[in-house]
């Protein structure tokens, strides 16, 4: 923590937990805003839907590639230059694909528009813990992950509605005024929270160790697995929005926010009540319900599927309900696992969004094309991504019973 962090943040901590947040939203914003134009881009473009699921694609690779670095940079210049720069280079990206005129243009500024955006995730979560004792922490992350979660909410709603009336480039032009906001905001507003004391010189090699190092960390790598993989449990149904929303239940591209407000109320009121019980439950307990809650609800969505067909009277409630206990699980995970190396805090922030964007890469490049038709499909996969996290967390939790046992100090 950085010695002074009392004098760096005058305003109140919500301020900063909405500046935080805001930095997080730019990464699911440019995710889920153009979705709703999925099928106007591919008309216009005149792009496979193969070819459209690759923008999604190369937006999630890229944005995985640059996370190994966003932290790394974060711990060494300062967390104030990465994300400056992180939000320079994203809203010439999405100039770019406002300005695309083909699918290969569109693939390579959406892979530029990745590369960018994890500078904000990243560094907002390290900068958390530059600025707040753990049991703050966990409620600063708590009020994150609320604001975090109004992103995926927004953003089809506004994608949809600027489709529909303006066209698909103007969902484009659209992320790049917020990222010239954005950068404004951070200029003025964002304090350099990494205290010089702390700062790691950067170089590759050292850095590749350094990967080794938490990549060969048995505790490491399990909590990473089991935060990372169950979120593309709901995030399944995100990036199959199109096929699920549109030819499943038979939405319009501008009711689709139903689904998308359903599961984000999930994960507020998940966030809000980890928040809550921050400090008051042993860590392990907290997650120990999110999981339980996550399971329930996916064993009884495979169920429902293979008995009735999908409707959109029931089947968007089982992915909220599976949101909530993601959320209610994922700040203390979070924290667990930046305390296990709590000299290279944005390293671990770094290697864990890595582990996480390659697994959505992987559901978005290959998994969700396969089941995006079936509502059984879709089911099956949500709960077996779940059951990955599970599993990671029951074998920690037997080899290591001690993590997570007492609340953090």
């Amino acid at each position: 923590m950085n010695p002074d962090a009392d004098k760096l943040w005058r305003a109140p901590r919500w301020a900063l937990a909405a500046l935080l947040a805001l930095l997080g939203m730019v990464g699911p914003f440019s995710i889920d805003t153009y979705l709703p134009a999925f099928s106007g881009i591919a008309v216009s473009l005149g792009a496979t839907p193969v070819e459209m699921q690759q923008t999604l694609s190369a937006y999630l690779f890229g944005f995985a590639f640059m996370n190994l670095f966003h932290g790394a940079l974060s711990d060494s210049i300062g967390r104030r230059p990465v994300v400056l720069w992180g939000l320079a280079v994203f809203t010439l990206a999405s100039a770019g694909c406002a300005l695309s005129q083909s699918i290969g243009q569109l693939v390579f500024f959406r892979a530029l528009q990745g590369l960018s955006t994890g500078a904000g995730i990243v560094v907002s979560r390290a900068v958390i813990r530059d600025m707040f004792p753990p049991t703050q922490a966990q409620k600063v992350m708590s009020q994150v992950t609320i604001y975090f979660g109004v992103a995926p909410a927004i953003a089809p709603i506004i994608g949809g509605w600027l489709f529909v009336h303006l066209g698909w480039h103007s969902v484009f032009w659209f992320l790049t005024a917020v990222g010239v906001l954005l950068w404004g905001a951070n200029y003025k507003l964002l304090p350099e929270t990494l205290h010089l004391t702390q700062r790691q010189p950067f170089n590759v090699q050292h850095l590749m160790r350094g990967y080794w190092q938490l990549g060969t960390n048995p505790r490491f790598m399990l909590l990473a697995l089991a935060s990372g993989v169950p979120f593309n449990g709901m995030f399944l149904y995100v990036l199959a929005a199109p096929a699920f929303l549109g030819e499943l239940l038979a939405l319009e591209p501008t009711e689709f926010f139903w689904f998308f407000m359903l599961t984000i109320a999930g994960i507020m009121l998940g966030a809000w009540l980890s928040g809550r019980l921050a400090g008051r439950i042993a860590p392990k307990r907290q997650i120990r319900h999110g999981f339980v809650i996550m399971l329930s609800v996916s064993v009884l969505n495979v169920a429902a599927n293979l008995l009735i067909a999908p409707h959109v009277s029931w089947s968007m409630l089982p992915i909220a309900i599976f949101a909530f206990g993601w959320a209610l699980m994922v700040p203390v995970i979070t924290l667990l696992l930046l305390d296990q190396h709590p000299d290279r805090r944005g390293m671990a922030s770094s290697l864990q969004a890595f582990i996480g964007s390659v697994a959505n890469g992987v559901v978005a490049g290959v998994l969700a094309p396969l089941v995006m038709h079936s509502g059984l499909w879709l089911a099956i996969a949500s709960l077996l991504m779940m059951c990955v996290g599970l599993v990671s967390w029951l074998y920690l939790h037997h080899r290591w019973p001690e993590i997570g046992q007492t609340a953090h100090h």
